[in-house]
Protein backbone atom coordinates (compact mmCIF):
# COMPACT_ATOMS: atom_id res chain seq x y z
CA UNK A 1 0.00 0.00 0.00
CA UNK A 2 2.84 2.39 0.83
CA UNK A 3 4.41 1.77 -2.58
CA UNK A 4 1.14 2.78 -4.34
CA UNK A 5 1.14 6.04 -2.36
CA UNK A 6 4.76 6.73 -3.28
CA UNK A 7 4.07 5.99 -6.96
CA UNK A 8 1.01 8.23 -6.85
CA UNK A 9 2.96 11.10 -5.28
CA UNK A 10 5.73 10.80 -7.88
CA UNK A 11 3.19 10.72 -10.73
CA UNK A 12 1.35 13.67 -9.28
CA UNK A 13 4.52 15.77 -8.95
CA UNK A 14 5.61 14.87 -12.51
CA UNK A 15 2.18 15.78 -13.93
CA UNK A 16 2.26 19.06 -12.02
CA UNK A 17 5.77 19.85 -13.30
CA UNK A 18 4.85 18.96 -16.88
CA UNK A 19 1.75 21.16 -16.73
CA UNK A 20 3.94 24.21 -15.89
CA UNK A 21 5.99 23.78 -19.07
CA UNK A 22 4.99 26.09 -21.90
CA UNK A 23 6.88 25.82 -25.22
CA UNK A 24 5.86 29.31 -26.35
CA UNK A 25 7.29 30.95 -23.23
CA UNK A 26 10.73 29.74 -22.01
CA UNK A 27 11.32 29.08 -18.37
CA UNK A 28 12.94 31.65 -16.13
CA UNK A 29 16.71 31.78 -16.62
CA UNK A 30 19.17 32.90 -14.02
CA UNK A 31 21.57 35.39 -15.71
CA UNK A 32 20.16 34.97 -19.21
CA UNK A 33 23.15 36.79 -20.74
CA UNK A 34 25.24 33.78 -19.82
CA UNK A 35 23.01 31.56 -21.95
CA UNK A 36 22.44 33.88 -24.91
CA UNK A 37 25.58 35.97 -25.18
CA UNK A 38 25.45 39.15 -27.21
CA UNK A 39 28.09 39.04 -29.93
CA UNK A 40 30.19 42.17 -30.32
CA UNK A 41 32.64 42.82 -33.09
CA UNK A 42 36.10 43.93 -32.04
CA UNK A 43 36.10 47.33 -33.72
CA UNK A 44 32.37 48.16 -33.74
CA UNK A 45 31.13 51.30 -32.13
CA UNK A 46 29.47 50.74 -28.80
CA UNK A 47 27.26 52.67 -26.41
CA UNK A 48 29.61 51.64 -23.63
CA UNK A 49 32.13 54.28 -24.69
CA UNK A 50 31.47 58.01 -24.53
CA UNK A 51 30.98 59.64 -27.90
CA UNK A 52 30.92 56.28 -29.71
CA UNK A 53 34.69 55.85 -29.50
CA UNK A 54 36.08 52.49 -30.56
CA UNK A 55 38.05 52.10 -27.35
CA UNK A 56 39.06 54.03 -24.28
CA UNK A 57 42.56 55.43 -24.35
CA UNK A 58 44.72 55.67 -21.23
CA UNK A 59 44.89 59.00 -19.48
CA UNK A 60 47.44 61.25 -21.11
CA UNK A 61 50.77 61.25 -19.30
CA UNK A 62 50.27 57.87 -17.61
CA UNK A 63 52.29 54.71 -18.09
CA UNK A 64 51.48 51.07 -17.46
CA UNK A 65 52.29 49.58 -14.07
CA UNK A 66 55.86 48.27 -13.93
CA UNK A 67 56.96 50.41 -16.88
CA UNK A 68 59.07 53.52 -16.90
CA UNK A 69 59.55 56.36 -19.29
CA UNK A 70 62.58 55.90 -21.52
CA UNK A 71 63.35 59.27 -22.99
CA UNK A 72 65.86 58.23 -25.66
CA UNK A 73 64.41 57.68 -29.12
CA UNK A 74 65.10 54.80 -31.47
CA UNK A 75 67.39 56.84 -33.72
CA UNK A 76 71.14 57.26 -34.15
CA UNK A 77 70.88 60.54 -32.22
CA UNK A 78 69.04 58.77 -29.40
CA UNK A 79 71.72 56.08 -29.35
CA UNK A 80 74.50 58.66 -29.17
CA UNK A 81 72.69 60.60 -26.43
CA UNK A 82 72.14 57.42 -24.38
CA UNK A 83 75.76 56.43 -24.93
CA UNK A 84 76.94 59.78 -23.59
CA UNK A 85 74.46 60.44 -20.78
CA UNK A 86 72.68 57.31 -19.55
CA UNK A 87 74.07 55.62 -16.43
CA UNK A 88 72.96 52.64 -14.37
CA UNK A 89 70.28 53.03 -11.74
CA UNK A 90 71.19 49.85 -9.86
CA UNK A 91 72.00 49.90 -6.17
CA UNK A 92 75.78 49.74 -5.75
CA UNK A 93 75.39 47.80 -2.48
CA UNK A 94 74.04 44.68 -4.18
CA UNK A 95 76.76 44.33 -6.84
CA UNK A 96 77.26 40.58 -6.41
CA UNK A 97 73.53 39.84 -6.60
CA UNK A 98 73.15 42.04 -9.68
CA UNK A 99 76.14 40.42 -11.39
CA UNK A 100 74.83 36.91 -10.67
CA UNK A 101 71.39 37.77 -12.02
CA UNK A 102 72.95 39.63 -14.96
CA UNK A 103 75.06 36.57 -15.84
CA UNK A 104 72.01 34.32 -15.63
CA UNK A 105 69.99 36.58 -17.94
CA UNK A 106 72.95 37.10 -20.29
CA UNK A 107 73.37 33.33 -20.63
CA UNK A 108 69.67 32.99 -21.49
CA UNK A 109 69.23 35.87 -23.94
CA UNK A 110 72.63 37.04 -25.16
CA UNK A 111 75.20 34.25 -25.07
CA UNK A 112 73.74 32.36 -28.03
CA UNK A 113 74.95 35.15 -30.33
CA UNK A 114 77.53 37.14 -28.34
CA UNK A 115 79.21 34.14 -26.65
CA UNK A 116 79.61 33.47 -22.96
CA UNK A 117 82.77 35.62 -22.88
CA UNK A 118 81.38 38.46 -24.99
CA UNK A 119 83.78 37.64 -27.83
CA UNK A 120 81.05 37.39 -30.48
CA UNK A 121 81.46 33.61 -30.77
CA UNK A 122 78.12 32.31 -29.60
CA UNK A 123 76.70 28.99 -30.73
CA UNK A 124 74.63 30.60 -33.50
CA UNK A 125 77.74 32.33 -34.85
CA UNK A 126 79.71 29.07 -34.75
CA UNK A 127 76.90 27.37 -36.68
CA UNK A 128 76.95 30.31 -39.14
CA UNK A 129 73.32 31.28 -38.50
CA UNK A 130 74.44 34.87 -37.82
CA UNK A 131 77.67 36.40 -38.96
CA UNK A 132 79.46 39.55 -37.90
CA UNK A 133 78.54 39.66 -34.20
CA UNK A 134 81.03 42.14 -32.74
CA UNK A 135 83.43 41.44 -29.93
CA UNK A 136 82.77 43.73 -26.95
CA UNK A 137 86.47 44.67 -26.84
CA UNK A 138 86.31 46.00 -30.42
CA UNK A 139 83.63 48.60 -29.72
CA UNK A 140 83.43 51.77 -27.72
CA UNK A 141 80.42 50.91 -25.59
CA UNK A 142 79.08 52.44 -22.40
CA UNK A 143 76.36 51.48 -19.96
CA UNK A 144 74.00 53.80 -21.79
CA UNK A 145 74.71 52.37 -25.23
CA UNK A 146 74.25 48.79 -24.02
CA UNK A 147 70.97 49.63 -22.28
CA UNK A 148 69.74 51.49 -25.35
CA UNK A 149 70.51 48.53 -27.63
CA UNK A 150 68.78 46.11 -25.25
CA UNK A 151 65.76 48.44 -25.12
CA UNK A 152 65.42 49.28 -28.83
CA UNK A 153 67.69 46.82 -30.64
CA UNK A 154 70.27 47.85 -33.23
CA UNK A 155 71.23 46.57 -36.68
CA UNK A 156 70.38 42.83 -36.73
CA UNK A 157 69.78 42.63 -33.00
CA UNK A 158 66.15 42.98 -32.02
CA UNK A 159 64.75 44.61 -28.91
CA UNK A 160 64.66 42.68 -25.65
CA UNK A 161 62.47 45.23 -23.85
CA UNK A 162 59.57 42.77 -23.79
CA UNK A 163 61.68 39.98 -22.27
CA UNK A 164 63.60 42.02 -19.68
CA UNK A 165 62.20 44.58 -17.28
CA UNK A 166 64.13 47.75 -16.43
CA UNK A 167 66.11 46.25 -13.53
CA UNK A 168 67.00 43.14 -15.52
CA UNK A 169 68.20 45.27 -18.45
CA UNK A 170 70.52 47.15 -16.09
CA UNK A 171 71.76 43.86 -14.61
CA UNK A 172 72.62 42.55 -18.07
CA UNK A 173 74.25 45.89 -18.88
CA UNK A 174 76.48 45.67 -15.80
CA UNK A 175 77.45 42.10 -16.69
CA UNK A 176 78.30 43.09 -20.29
CA UNK A 177 80.52 45.87 -18.96
CA UNK A 178 82.29 43.31 -16.78
CA UNK A 179 82.77 41.02 -19.79
CA UNK A 180 84.16 43.93 -21.82
CA UNK A 181 86.54 44.78 -18.99
CA UNK A 182 87.79 41.17 -18.94
CA UNK A 183 88.29 41.16 -22.73
CA UNK A 184 90.18 44.45 -22.83
CA UNK A 185 92.68 43.33 -20.17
Amino acid sequence: MKSFVKIGVVLGVSVLAASCFNKSKPNYQYFPNMYEAVGYEAYDQSDAFPGGMEAMYPVEGTIARGQSLYEYTNTNEGYEAAKANLVSTLDSVMIEDNMAKGKELYDIYCAVCHGTKGDGQGILVKREKFLGIPNYADREITEGSIYHVIYWGRNSMGSYAAQLNEKERWQVTEYVMKLRENLVK
